[in-house]
């Protein structure tokens, strides 16, 4: 099965939405969870601010945040993350921002990239260094993005069975 197969099934069984705040990958991830069959039973939709502006007016990132160190931020992934559940009432957001090339963004190389999961008080942000062409680096995200949604899942899992 693959990574956004089990995250539609893990959210099925939990009872849980998603919804996806997208940059460099715009719309990838919720194309990937799209394609599962089953997946409009969990997915409420997508936010693609690829404007760096759009991530402030639209999924509430802070603007002085932006306008000190631009969009490729651990910070800006995290508000992006929480922002999106607000925006479609969803219960878990993943976000991705960074630089997939050609040229490098905000000072940061090809490759940088953040991606950030919120869910149940939790939010989880990863930076990566990814490498490849523009389009790899893009798929790269994507998996990345999903696999930590699924950590978050399957921690939130193992919390509630240990307090049971």
């Amino acid at each position: 099965m693959s990574t956004a197969g089990e995250v539609v099934a893990a959210l099925v069984s939990g009872g849980h939405s998603i919804a996806t705040a997208e940059s460099l990958t715009g719309g990838l991830v919720c194309a990937e969870l799209t394609a599962v069959p089953g997946a409009s039973a969990v997915v409420r939709g997508a936010v693609v601010a690829y404007a760096t502006e759009l991530k402030a007016r639209v999924l509430d990132v802070d603007a002085d945040l932006l306008a000190a160190g631009g969009a490729v931020q651990a910070e800006v992934a995290r508000q992006m993350a929480t922002g999106v559940c607000r925006v479609v009432g969803s219960d878990l957001g993943v976000a991705t921002t960074g630089v997939a090339g050609p040229d490098p963004q905000d000072g940061h190389p090809v490759g940088t990239v953040f991606v950030a999961a919120a869910f149940d008080g939790q939010v989880a942000v990863r930076e990566l260094a990814l490498s490849g062409d523009r389009a790899s680096i893009r798929c790269q995200t994507v998996e990345h993005a999903l696999a930590l949604v699924l950590e978050l899942l399957r921690g939130a899992e193992d919390s509630h069975a240990v307090n049971r």
